[in-house]
């Protein structure tokens, strides 16, 4: 787990450097772009975790793919450079989203349905989550047949079962008493 607190500790000390430069939010937006892209390319994935590729050719195509990003996240890449920590990029692009979350008050709902959502259901889960927080929410959607309908909402470390699925096991649990 060392390279998850590397990665907080690296994504700390860039929030703070774009905060003091308000560019935080810009640098939020390269650093979704960052997770998803690494996250989203197995090729690329493979290229940065790779140790016997040289940091200098990382930071190279790092910086050839992402040539548009806020120069405070080039910053990151020269600190990645200099420390041969490019394998956790990803690890950092992810954290300091999470902390750029946390300071602007910002929660995330994850919502897991057993289809995409719609209006209706969105409608739904919008409802229960103003019972859960008062904050500012941004919903992650998952979809996961398994849960047959209805939804699962955790916002931190609540949760709230409305799925059909769990409905049946309460039920066939109710029935075998």
């Amino acid at each position: 787990m060392a390279s998850t607190r590397a990665a907080i500790r690296y994504a700390k000390a860039i929030l703070e450097i774009a905060d003091s430069k308000k560019v935080a939010s810009e640098v939020s937006a390269d650093m979704a772009l960052i997770a998803s892209t690494i996250t989203g390319n197995l090729e690329l994935s493979s290229f940065i975790e790779n140790p016997l590729i040289k940091t200098e050719t990382k930071k190279d195509v790092v910086s050839e793919v992402f040539v548009s990003v806020n120069p405070v996240t080039k910053s990151l890449f020269h600190l990645l450079l200099e420390n041969k920590r490019f394998e956790i990029l990803d690890a950092i692009a992810i954290e300091y989203n999470n902390l750029f979350d946390i300071m602007n008050g910002i929660e995330v709902a994850k919502v897991t349905t057993a289809i995409a959502m719609d209006a209706a259901l969105e409608a739904k889960v919008s409802a229960k989550i103003a019972t859960f927080s008062n904050k500012k929410i941004t919903i992650e959607n998952t979809i996961d047949p398994s849960i047959i309908g209805g939804f699962i909402l955790r916002i931190g470390d609540k949760q709230y079962n409305a799925s059909i699925a769990n409905r049946l096991q309460v039920l066939k649990r109710e029935l075998s008493n």
